[in-house]
């Protein structure tokens, strides 16, 4: 009795440890934001083009996160997306005339924006707008322009 009784309380601490790696796995890959990265300055980028972009993304520069996406809006006046980002503090030295560029990562094609440090001497300032950006390749417009292009190409 004794016996089945140990062995039923390790059953259940094995079944909860299950449960909390499956959270941290489901926290993990759902991408959201570590509790020290609300810390920073906040910058904004316009671009034509997000596809997919989602808030709580990746800032990174060089491969190293730097900061995350914060808000995503349109602008009524230009009709194009704007990002706003939190750029963490300690990275208070990105040059003003910085670019960024939508990419994407891995296989499940997940959207991150990509800052390239530009050779300013001025240093981004909070609530400085990114002016140099690069829209999102949209996979399905380049293979339309493709069929087009073969397609006009075929009847001369």
């Amino acid at each position: 009795m004794q016996n089945s009784r140990i062995v039923e309380i390790w059953v259940g601490v094995f079944v909860a440890l299950g449960f909390g790696a499956l959270f941290l796995l489901a926290m993990k890959v759902s991408n959201i934001a570590a509790l020290g990265d609300s810390d920073g300055y906040p910058v904004v980028a316009n671009f034509q083009n997000i596809a997919g972009l989602r808030e709580k993304a990746q800032v990174t520069m060089a491969g190293v996160q730097v900061g995350r996406v914060t808000r995503i809006t349109l602008d009524p006046e230009s009709f194009e997306a704007q990002v706003e980002m939190t750029i963490r503090a300690e990275f208070d030295n990105i040059p003003s005339d910085s670019s960024a560029s939508i990419l994407t990562s891995g296989l499940l094609g997940e959207k991150y924006v990509g800052l390239e440090p530009g050779g300013a001497l001025e240093s981004l300032q909070p609530g400085d707008e990114l002016m140099l950006t690069q829209s999102a390749l949209v996979l399905e417009k380049i293979i339309g322009q493709f069929m087009f292009n073969q397609a006009s190409g075929s009847e001369n």
